[in-house]
Order: C-alpha cells, then structure tokens, then sequence
C-alpha cells in the first residue's frame, strides 16, 4: 500500500519530507508504536528511552513522535544525542524502562532518517511486534481524525544520559589500559563525535579525532566507516598506534592498522578470537556475504562459522538460537553477546584493543582474503530475483566463476541491489561482477 510502512533489517527509514517521515507520517507512526506499548506492556505509562544523531532532522522527528506519545499517556525520556547502542544499554539496565527508540538512519546521508525500536528484556523487536506496528500505522493513517489533540505533555530530559551509558562500559576494562597509545577515532560527524573520545580518554589513550565536528548536515560524508581512506591517511599521518572508524550511530566501526592497513568486520572477528573473553568460542555467526577466506581459517583452527542473511538481527538471532557469544557483519556490526544482543562499536573496538595489546598484533594479522568485488546498482523496485530472466542471469554467471561464490540481494535499508562475487583472482571476480551487474541492470529496467 501507498501509504503503508514496512520495517526493514533495521527499523523503518526513508527521506525526510515524504512519507512516513513527514508531519502526518510522524504522527501517526507515534500513536502506532505508543497503541503497540500499551497492549504490548500492559501498563498504563510505559515508559520509553528516546535518542537520536546528529541529523538536522533529529530533534524536530523526534518532537513529533513525543507529542504523540505523551498524548497516549506514554513516559517519555529524552536522551537527546547519543550512539543507538547506548540507547539499548541504558534501557537494559535501568528496569524502569519498558522500551527505547533512536532516531537514526546510521551510515545513510543527512537527508534520510530512521526509527529503530527497542524492548528492554528482548533488544530486537519480534517480527509479530514490527507487523502488529505497521497495522496500527494503517489504521491510524486511515483515522487520522482521532490524532487531532491538543497537545499537553512532554519528554523528561535525561542530563547524565551519556554518563550513565560511559560508567556502565568502562567498568568492564582496566583503568587507563589505554596508556601510551595514539588512537585516531573517525566519528563520521555522528552521534559519537563527543562521547567515543571522551570514552577512550577516560581509560588513557590520547586520541585524535577527526569527523567528529557535526553540523547535522555532514554525517557521514566522506567519513566514517564508510569512507575509511579518510581515517588510513590520518593514522599513518600522525603515526598514531591503531584507527578506528564509526558509522553515523555508532553501531558498527571498521578498523586502520598502523601500517595503514584496513580492516573489515570480518577481521574483527578474527582478532578478538585473541581476546581471552573469546579464544575458546568453537562457533562464529556471520552472514553470507563474510569472506571465503575467514571461514577457511577458522576451520584450520577448529572453529566453524554459521551464516545467516545480512542483517545484524538475523546474527543475533542465530546467537540466541545456537547459545553462541560472538558473531558479526563484514560491514562492521559485531555483537559480543556477554555484553548486550547488539552491536556497540565503541565497546567493540576497546574489546579489539584489549587482544591487540595482549598478543601485541598491532599489524592487525588476520587471515589471507579471497579476492571479492561488491557492486551497488540503484532499484525503483525490488522485483523478485528468483524468477526469469533474472534468476537465468545468475545462474549463468555463477556457473562461470571458479572456485568461488555469487551473492545477490537487495539491500534491506535502501533501494539498492547489491552484487558481490568472490573468486581465486582479482581478475575473476571483477568480471563476473561487472558481467552480472550489466545484465542485471538491462533486464531490471525494462
């Protein structure tokens, strides 16, 4: 429906300014979710976590959703900006909330946004929960009549939000075991542009930041973890110890050795098997898009890897199913399930230090990766890959690649068809990649 929402792998998101994040959108999206709270907790105030990065559109998105919220009778706490992780944990382990929103469209550009929900007990919303949402949403959108109030309540503000979130992070490592190093930290202009230095002071690294001077406008430009040339040349530039990069919310990072090399989320992985909190995990969560090459060494080191679709909620869930600590996205998204069912890229990367200074790997040595080519191709519509000619296309160019793997989806945030191949060469994979992204293209847009 025209109309309707539908939650992706990470809350709904979309421009701001047209549908559902508009006005009217807004409104309705806040009695929907305050409608789902009431029946959900059983309560007559629930009470909600509410923050948001640094978008210019944060804090009038999120006036929006309080006006409605209030009005339902639901408690509303305002954490003002903050990292998406360290919403989650604040609602974790304050018992009083019931439930937490950020607003944020993470690594997307300023002109979108996004809302992601949290319960408390359970972190990722059910799948029942997200569709008894967007039923709501069409039922408000259709009633609109019924949202016409005066407005009378309001948000508590959270002061010490941020200090709360840090106290309860830090308290897992050893005061200043950051001494005597130089960590250059890309905040991509984001919600961690104050509180990722201040946290990594705190234990004694001295730091250097770059993308941290957000004006709402500059989240994620050409910074950040998508953008990790940035970070390379100032970790080499300064001749800093080790890098890392955030995304927009701080939910996920890459990483930049000292030798200027850079590493992905599946690398991550790898090195915090040096982590004693993890050496003797026998099986890893990761998705299908992890290189080759991460599930070779594991098996030479008599571990196994599980692969799961893209989407940080489908590892976490595939940790919760298996009973399993530790899983990841090459994206960045690694959840360190002994500390909460969701990734938080600050506490990651002081994990990753904490192995890196043990067995002094400050080459960031992981395993040899299979060449692999990732191509992004624009979509209006996400037609359905498994029927022809499309399906025929695929098929043809993976029984053309030797000795590796196609992997084609839809992006589940933007309307995006991402193409990756791996193979044994360079030159292989980049021309199966770019075969199948022509074809794709050609028959997609008739």
């Amino acid at each position: 429906m025209k109309n309707a929402i539908s939650f992706g792998t990470d809350g709904v998101r979309g421009r701001v300014g047209i549908h559902p994040f508009n006005p009217d959108g807004l409104r309705v999206f806040g009695a929907a979710i305050a409608e789902w709270a009431l029946e959900k907790y059983q309560k007559i105030s629930p009470r909600v976590l509410i923050g948001y990065d640094s978008r210019i559109s944060g804090t009038e998105i999120k006036q929006d959703l309080i006006d409605v919220l209030t009005h339902f009778e639901i408690e509303v706490v305002d954490a003002r900006v903050l990292t998406t992780p360290a919403i989650y944990r604040l609602i974790s382990i304050d018992t009083s909330f019931d439930f937490g929103i950020a607003i944020s469209a993470s690594h997307n550009p300023f002109q979108d946004n996004g809302i992601k929900l949290f319960d408390a007990k359970k972190c990722k919303l059910e799948r029942d929960d997200e569709v008894k949402i967007e039923t709501l949403f069409d039922y408000y959108f259709k009633k609109q009549s019924l949202l016409n109030f005066v407005i009378v309540g309001q948000a508590v503000i959270w002061e010490n939000a941020k200090q709360r979130y840090t106290a309860s992070l830090i308290q897992y490592f050893k005061p200043n075991f950051l001494s005597g190093l130089t960590i250059v930290l890309d905040c991509a202009n984001g919600a961690a542009s104050d509180i990722a230095p201040h946290i990594f002071e705190k234990l004694g690294a001295n730091v250097i930041k770059i993308g941290a001077l957000p004006d709402g406008k500059n989240i994620n430009r050409d910074c950040g973890s998508l953008h990790p040339k940035l970070l390379q040349k100032s970790v080499l530039y300064a001749k800093a110890d080790i890098g890392f990069a955030f995304d927009g919310d701080a939910d996920r990072l890459l990483v930049v050795s000292k030798i200027g090399q850079i590493k992905d989320g599946d690398d991550v992985l790898m090195l915090l098997l040096g982590n004693p909190n993890y050496s003797s995990t026998k099986t890893l969560v990761s998705t299908i898009t992890a290189n080759q090459g991460l599930e070779s060494e594991l098996k030479k080191l008599g571990k196994n890897l599980i692969r799961t679709q893209v989407g940080d909620k489908f590892v976490a869930a595939a940790l919760d199913e298996n009973n399993l600590l530790l899983g990841g996205e090459t994206s960045g998204h690694v959840i360190m399930k002994d500390y909460m069912p969701t990734g938080d890229g600050i506490f990651v990367a002081l994990k990753l230090l904490e192995a890196v200074i043990l067995n002094k790997n400050w080459d960031l040595k992981t395993f040899e990766k299979y060449p692999q080519v990732s191509i992004n191709i624009p979509v209006k519509n996400k037609r359905d890959l498994t029927q022809k000619p499309y399906s025929e296309i695929i098929q043809k160019c993976r029984e053309s690649i030797q000795d590796g793997r196609i992997v084609v989806r839809y992006s589940g945030t933007e309307n995006l068809l991402r193409i990756l191949t791996e193979a044994s060469t360079d030159a292989m994979a980049n021309s199966v990649a770019k075969n199948l992204a022509n074809f794709l293209q050609e028959a997609l847009s008739n």
